[in-house]
């Protein structure tokens, strides 16, 4: 029985402890649901208070921006409204501004066309007045307002420079002599050669200037070649700009070859050809010459195409600096005036090479030189009308004679030469003109030496520096070898053949 009450006993404990565990876990249940009530209501509350924010800043900003969308419809409107208040007013003020110009223009027409006239009179006046003082104050830039009919306006700048050396040499009274040394030719010869060009090279003066005179033109060109001077120091000599200085000389060169070299550099006629015979016979003994040969190199600055051709290897070697050079050809009579030029041809090309190129050689062959002889050096090949000398080792006494005397009229052409170069210094130096114009400056030089020559002008010389290579095929004809054969032994056996090779 106690038995039974202690476990009746144990069992109510035990029940009364589970119901107390129960309760317990009960009530921290219900503890923590309302604490996770309370998390949300909170958390709901933060984001309501939040929404309301935005939508009150979303307000505001929509009020703000009517507010200024209002103040600028007000100020646009009191812009355009003052706008065409004034665009009203200029309208009539420009209406009566018409208004009275119109008036004008009706009354005073005739008054405006005859002082319009009368401007452009000043205006050229202007020019001229400003000009001298400008001049009498050591020069410089002058600026005038020209008019050019129908009232329309041009300004023209004349940049002064002194012509005081050019008015000097052109004056009467400027010496002979410092003019001939100034420009290689006496004052008779210059004014014949400005007379024969005056129909060419004249220019007309025009309403904004008047244009160089005739021997103001012909002296740029003649004083450029003679002195071989840049274009700088010409432009300060005659007082013109430097592109007109190069625009003359090329303008000049070019009429001279155009309307003097068939009057001073032509192939002579039957009569004149007896008279050179006559005169070469004379020097020599050798008949029938009719001309003497030489070929000689002018320095060029190297070309931008064919540089290679145009390379003169012997004067490179020789002088110990690159050279480039064009050749000239030419045959004289026994006064030394050219009968027959070939310019222009690169300096690399040998002397029979140029000969073969030539138009000489084109009328040679084609019979007008039959029966003469053209005398040359040891650099042209003998043919039936090129003599050279003999050109071998161990001469005979007749071949050394012979050689002396082709030599006499050989240095016939050489002193040409000599005189051309030295006339004309700018044949001395590397020049200005370009590759393409140098044949018609190189043809007026050959022109004015002949008129030089012709007129008994004094002479002027340089020293020659050409040499010469003996042709690969120096005998093309064996007729001409049997000729030139006969010739030496007709020398000797006649007392026309010098001994002064012996000596």
């Amino acid at each position: 029985m106690n038995d039974n009450v202690t476990s009746s006993y144990n069992n109510n404990n035990n029940n009364s402890n589970k119901r107390r565990r129960q309760r317990k876990d009960g009530n921290e249940s219900s503890e923590k649901q309302g604490g996770n009530n309370n998390n949300n209501n909170n958390k709901t509350k933060g984001l309501t208070e939040i929404i309301t924010s935005l939508i009150l800043l979303d307000e505001q900003e929509k009020c703000e921006s009517q507010d200024w969308s209002k103040i600028q419809s007000e100020e646009k409107g009191l812009l355009d409204a003052n706008h065409k208040k004034q665009t009203r007013a200029m309208l009539d003020y420009f209406d009566d501004i018409k208004g009275s110009f119109d008036k004008s223009d009706q009354s005073d027409g005739l008054r405006k066309r005859k002082s319009r006239a009368a401007a452009t009179t000043v205006a050229t006046a202007a020019v001229a007045a400003v000009a001298v003082d400008s001049d009498q104050k050591g020069g410089g830039d002058v600026a005038v307002a020209a008019g050019v009919g129908g009232g329309q306006q041009r300004r023209l700048w004349v940049k002064t420079r002194s012509q005081a050396w050019w008015d000097e040499c052109n004056s009467p009274d400027f010496p002979e002599e410092e003019f001939r040394k100034a420009f290689r030719m006496g004052k008779e010869t210059f004014d014949l050669i400005c007379n024969e060009l005056t129909s060419v090279v004249a220019k007309e003066n025009t309403t904004l200037r008047d244009a160089v005179p005739v021997r103001q033109r012909v002296a740029v060109c003649i004083w450029r070649l003679a002195t071989g001077e840049p274009l700088r120091l010409v432009s300060k000599k005659f007082g013109l700009g430097i592109s007109t200085c190069h625009k003359l000389v090329l303008e000049v060169c070019s009429a001279i070859r155009q309307v003097l070299m068939p009057k001073y550099l032509n192939w002579p006629d039957e009569e004149s050809l007896r008279r050179i015979k006559e005169d070469f016979e004379s020097i020599s003994g050798i008949p029938n010459v009719v001309g003497s040969m030489y070929t000689t190199h002018i320095p060029i600055i190297a070309p931008k195409i064919s540089v290679a051709a145009y390379f003169n290897k012997r004067h490179t070697e020789r002088n110990q600096k690159t050279s480039y050079s064009i050749t000239v050809q030419g045959v004289v009579n026994a006064n030394g005036v050219f009968t027959d030029v070939c310019i222009g041809y690169p300096g690399s090309m040998p002397d029979d090479q140029v000969l073969e190129k030539s138009a000489l050689y084109q009328r040679a062959n084609g019979g007008l030189l039959k029966g003469v002889w053209i005398v040359g050096s040891s650099g042209y090949p003998l043919m039936d009308w090129v003599l050279v000398p003999y050109n071998r080792p161990h001469l005979t006494w007749t071949q050394h004679a012979f050689n002396e005397k082709i030599g006499e009229i050989q240095r016939v052409s050489k002193e040409a030469f000599a005189r051309l170069k030295g006339r004309w210094t700018c044949l001395q130096k590397r020049t200005e003109v370009k590759l393409q114009d140098l044949p018609v400056v190189l043809g007026a030089c050959c022109v004015l030496h002949n008129i030089c020559e012709m007129r008994n002008e004094p002479e002027v010389t340089c020293d020659l520096m050409d040499d010469e290579m003996i042709p690969e095929n120096g005998l093309r004809s064996g007729i001409a070898v049997k000729a030139r054969d006969s010739i030496a032994h007709n020398l000797l056996h006649h007392n026309h053949a010098g001994t002064s090779f012996l000596s």
